[in-house]
């Protein structure tokens, strides 16, 4: 009962709201949490958050991309068609963000600056 409330519940929230993206500092900061419960981590919702932030920045990421190359833009960047970086990867470069921009930068903006010194356009 109390699933179907909160489910019903997110409808009534503004779309800001269920929009609104995490910053690299809470993103950080719930990933080590889950890091430094080790195995117990499994269980917790937190990497289901975590997990839908990545994919929700990773699906925007390909649609600037693709929005790009159609309205005949310059790319953002020039990822290889499969890009194969993990989460250790990604982790690493977050936390070479120096901690006092953290907090009033997005997973987004992060995640983009990642793909943008990786994979330049040439």
């Amino acid at each position: 009962m109390r699933k179907i409330l909160f489910a019903g519940a997110a409808f009534l929230l503004p779309a800001s709201a269920q929009a609104a993206e995490m910053s690299l500092a809470t993103f950080l900061s719930k990933a080590e949490a889950l890091e430094a419960k080790g195995i117990l981590a499994l269980g917790s919702p937190d990497i289901a958050v975590l997990k839908g932030e990545m994919h929700r920045v990773g699906t925007a990421y390909r649609a600037d991309l693709s929005a790009q190359k159609s309205a005949g833009k310059p790319l953002h960047s020039c990822p290889p068609p499969k890009v194969g970086i993990n989460s250790d990867e990604i982790m690493s470069e977050f936390r070479k963000i120096p901690v006092a921009q953290r907090p009033s930068m997005t997973v987004r903006t992060a995640f983009y600056g990642l793909m943008k010194r990786r994979y330049p356009c040439k």
